[in-house]
């Protein structure tokens, strides 16, 4: 295992860019890179479904389907930047479509399949897609749109064995874009990231480094490929290390996901913490015959509550390590599975080499240690930053310093970064800021508590009280005493201006698609 430092101090942009295979400079290829310059005969894909079907499939075998598909898209009128927007579930189909995409040195633009119509007319009017790639089930969600092709994946094998399987790749520059990402939207309208190929460089650092990918690894990353993290990280990174990646094409349950797991064997686990919540929430006997299976466990999406930490160390045998990152940017702020610095649960952990990352004030002014702000990223110093700003608004102007990512965060004495909440989050009470995570990682502490969320309700004496929305584990029924013991055990595990003043039992959380919690429902609601 390296030491961070010596590798922050030892990144070279050079370095990590001739691991490449192309030029970012001369030219390069995304599908050649996360396929064609690996072994055609190692394994790229294992695929399983809810309904019992599995296959397993090679690097050549992908290559094949994508100079079919790129062909297809030739003979459709697609030239290079254009842009394919694929609507389609966890598939084999899913990767022909994106590598293919890549090979004809168009542009990738995902669509989530439990998006609405409303929500992919918006994205692909955004986009000015050309093409759309989907199946029979999400067909009807497009009765609406009409400009662009769609293809139904019932119609692939027949139209890609009329093409040839040949294909010479569009080669693009560094700057050019691959993928075209949206932001979720939660709060706002959905806006566009254009994400260039030099991404690359950081999507496989991070998978170098963070989640600690390593040649005997069998890999599954849980994310769904129609959102930022299983995009970059269940399909892009791993494949651009040659290594397979895992989908199951399925509705998440925790014993679903333990039987992926057995099922694969898979030993390097990636995931959000809502996932892991409800793998916890089956108990330590489902838990048990996967006891040191998993080498290392990575989580992002939303902080990692120090509770699910200490349980999949205690019933799984695993570390699970947090990471931070955006849509706008990858991963760069992580414990890192490969580097060895020091870990603290609650800890979002240090900036990935290439990375410099900061506490700001409201006049850009950094911050010391145990001092709330902003997360932001240090343009000049950060090589791999890549970010130049969303569709159709204004660009980054060359000489701004630092990128805000809206994340309230606090620094730590020996470079870390500790995970506060959105700036929009933080509630007022009394005179106190009180970060939503902490909160909620006591009350999820409590045995009977299966997931929490805590808003800010307005009170006329403390400008705002902390409410608590919880989730209880199955047969436990939400009483006032239990409210009332709850309350309690938060109240000695952080303070008296800290606990929830209010308590709810609710059946579930309101969270985006891809299982983000959306507080602005609960604050509205409270």
């Amino acid at each position: 295992m390296t030491d961070h430092e010596t590798a922050s101090a030892a990144f070279r942009l050079e370095t990590l860019a001739a691991t490449l295979h192309g030029s970012l400079d001369d030219g390069l290829n995304a599908c050649v890179e996360c396929c064609d310059r690996h072994p055609a005969t190692a394994l790229a894909l294992r695929w399983s479904s809810a309904d019992g079907r599995r296959s397993q499939h090679t690097f050549g075998q992908l290559q094949d389907q994508a100079a079919r598909f790129a062909n297809l898209l030739h003979a459709h009128g697609i030239r290079p930047g254009d842009v394919v927007a694929g609507l389609l579930p966890r598939i084999p189909d899913l990767l022909a479509t994106i590598l293919g995409t890549w090979r004809a040195g168009a542009v990738y633009q995902p669509l989530f399949t439990a998006f609405g119509p409303r929500a992919i007319e918006a994205r692909l009017t955004a986009s000015h897609a050309r093409l759309v790639v989907t199946d029979t089930a999400n067909r009807p969600k497009l009765n609406d749109v009409k400009d662009p092709t769609i293809l139904l994946t019932t119609d692939l094998p027949a139209l890609l064995a009329a093409q040839p399987a040949t294909f010479d790749p569009v080669l693009l520059r560094g700057d050019d874009p691959f993928l075209l990402m949206f932001t979720s939207g939660t709060t706002g309208p959905p806006k566009g990231v254009a994400v260039p190929l030099r991404a690359l460089l950081g999507f496989g650092a991070y998978m170098r480094q963070a989640i600690g990918l390593e040649p005997g690894d069998r890999f599954w990353n849980i994310a769904d490929p129609g959102w930022a993290y299983g995009l970059y990280y269940a399909v892009t990174g791993p494949l651009l290390l040659g290594q397979a990646t895992t989908l199951h094409d399925g509705p998440f349950s925790a014993a679903g996901a333990y039987a992926v797991i057995q099922d694969w064997d898979i030993t390097n686990l990636a995931g959000a913490p809502t996932a892991f919540r409800l793998m916890i929430a089956a108990g330590p006997e489902a838990a048990a015959p996967l006891r040191n299976q998993l080498r290392v466990v990575s989580s992002a999406g939303e902080p990692l509550n120090p509770e699910v930490i200490r349980w999949f160390a205690q019933h799984l045998g695993a570390p699970i390590h947090d990471h931070y990152g955006q849509t706008e940017l990858g991963m760069v702020v992580c414990n890192h599975h490969a580097l060895h610095h020091p870990i603290q649960p609650g800890s979002a952990g240090v900036a990935a080499p290439g990375w410099r990352v900061t506490v700001l004030d409201d006049a850009d002014n950094e911050l010391p240690p145990h001092q709330p702000g902003v997360l932001a990223v240090d343009i000049p110093a950060s090589p791999l930053h890549w970010f130049t700003g969303y569709l159709g608004q204004p660009p980054i102007p060359p000489t701004q310093r630092y990128y805000r990512t809206g994340d309230t965060v606090e620094g730590e004495p020996g470079g870390g970064i500790s995970f506060v909440g959105r700036a929009d989050d933080i509630i007022t009470s009394a005179g106190y800021r009180i970060g939503p995570f902490e909160v909620e990682s006591a009350l999820i502490e409590h045995p009977a508590v299966t997931e929490a969320a805590v808003v800010g309700k307005p009170d006329p004496e403390r400008t705002e009280i902390v409410k608590a929305f919880v989730v209880l584990a199955d047969g436990i029924e939400g009483t006032e005493a239990l409210a009332q013991e709850i309350q309690q055990h938060v109240r000695t595990r952080l303070s008296a201006h800290a606990y929830p003043r209010e308590v709810a039992f609710v059946p579930d959380l309101p969270k985006t698609p891809s299982g983000k919690l959306q507080r602005f429902l609960l604050r509205a609601q409270a």
